[in-house]
């Protein structure tokens, strides 16, 4: 049990390129994606339904195009999304055009759209 406890507390830690550099260890070598809400979906054969799901887009890139006015309250709910840490955050919001998350679902990327459009940042979804 303590040892599951330490195996959380360590996925719990790892900043976004760790977190996703396991999720493509774990899609490439052992078949297992994450989905949305930290389920784990098996990978299972690809049939005729694979080929139906390859043309609805799944997966969507939310970017920030610009901040607006209020960049301290976008760089502030980034950090909340993100878990980045201010000056990280901070340097995302700046930049503009750079991806706030990659790879999400769709309910949660609109989730995260709304979320920052409110606080006044110009949110792209690819």
């Amino acid at each position: 049990m303590a040892d599951l406890k330490a195996l959380a507390e360590q996925i719990v830690n790892l900043t976004l390129l760790e977190a996703q550099e396991l999720k493509t260890i774990l899609k490439d070598e052992y078949g297992i994606e994450p989905a949305a809400g930290g389920a784990v979906m098996v990978a299972g054969p690809a049939g005729d339904a694979g080929a139906a799901a390859a043309e609805e887009q799944t997966e969507f890139d939310v970017i920030l195009k610009e901040a607006g006015a209020e960049k301290i309250k976008v760089i502030k709910e980034v950090r909340g999304i993100t878990g980045l840490g201010l000056k990280e955050a901070k340097e995302l919001v700046e930049a503009g055009g750079k991806p706030v998350k990659e790879g999400v679902d769709k309910a949660e990327a609109e989730d995260i759209k709304a979320k920052l459009e409110a606080v006044g940042a110009v949110i792209e979804l690819k």
